[in-house]
């Protein structure tokens, strides 16, 4: 193969590459119509643990902000005080899986399902409790994620009141179900 071949085949490549990259969605792209946006939540990722929890055939992990985290360490919403605007929580939802590598049973994160997000913003989300909330559903086969619709459960209208049905039965600890996990 001489050089000129070599570079065409680095080039034919590195093109093909290249659109593959633009074709891949930007998570933080995407935005509740109405409603909170994912870039809201940028670095999500890295946040600390909160809990785990087990619901409707899911295993999620409960990760929170500094602001957030700050706040539990502090004693809230235990101690009856609110969580401070700022405050942010995503929930991620993934199908529970057997580990195919532990020597005893182990249920692990298989696919992943969802990521829901709230926010303690008490002058935008006055309304809602001072929080704001959004669920995005992902989608395996395109490696994306979307809004979460009105016709999903729970339902993702266009705004940012998705949680507040659901958390109102904990408003006393200012809308947030999740205590604390002790290490």
């Amino acid at each position: 193969m001489n050089i000129k071949s070599v570079l065409k085949a680095v080039v034919l490549t590195l093109t093909a590459l290249g659109g593959l990259a633009l074709a891949a969605q930007d998570k933080y792209a995407v935005k509740v119509p109405g409603g909170l946006a994912f870039s809201e939540f940028r670095g999500y990722e890295k946040w600390q643990a909160v809990a785990l929890s087990t619901n409707d055939g899911a295993v999620a992990m409960i990760l929170a902000n500094p602001v957030m985290i700050e706040a539990y360490h502090a004693g809230i919403p235990g101690n009856g005080k609110s969580f401070p605007d700022g405050s942010m929580a995503v929930k991620i939802h993934w199908t529970p899986e057997k580990s195919k590598t532990a020597t005893v049973p182990t249920t692990v994160p298989g696919t992943l399902l969802n990521a829901h997000f709230m926010v303690k913003d008490s002058k935008r989300f006055a309304d809602s409790g001072g929080w704001g909330w959004a669920a995005f559903e992902y989608e395996p086969s395109s490696d994306t994620f979307r809004p979460r619709t009105a016709s999903e459960n729970p339902p993702q209208g266009n705004d940012a009141k998705c949680g507040l049905g659901c958390h109102t039965i904990v408003k006393n600890r200012d809308f947030v179900f999740t205590q604390y996990a002790k290490r």
